[in-house]
């Protein structure tokens, strides 16, 4: 069951990292940020205008922190079998 728990996560996480790291992506987040400036008369720069892009940004952030960890766990196990496999050539 742990395997595949942590199977699902890796798809799950290339699936978000490519998705993500695109600049489509970034274009549709910078869209979300001025759509929300710009409705900022509309709700008169309200408190609760505000904690909608607060809220957004904080859990965007919290998730992609675990999403960047696993991707550079994942770097680094690639790294340590690659230089394994110089040194058993070395031999």
């Amino acid at each position: 069951m742990q395997t595949f728990i942590a199977n699902r996560f890796e798809a799950l996480s290339e699936w978000i990292s490519a998705s993500l790291g695109n600049p489509y992506a970034f274009m549709i987040a910078c869209a979300v940020v001025a759509v929300w400036a710009l409705s900022g008369p509309v709700f008169g720069f309200s408190d609760t205008w505000q904690l909608i892009i607060n809220t957004g940004t904080t859990i965007c952030t919290f998730l992609m922190v675990f999403l960047l960890q696993n991707t550079g766990n994942r770097t680094i196990e690639e790294m340590h079998k690659r230089l394994r496999a110089v040194e058993d050539v070395n031999r």
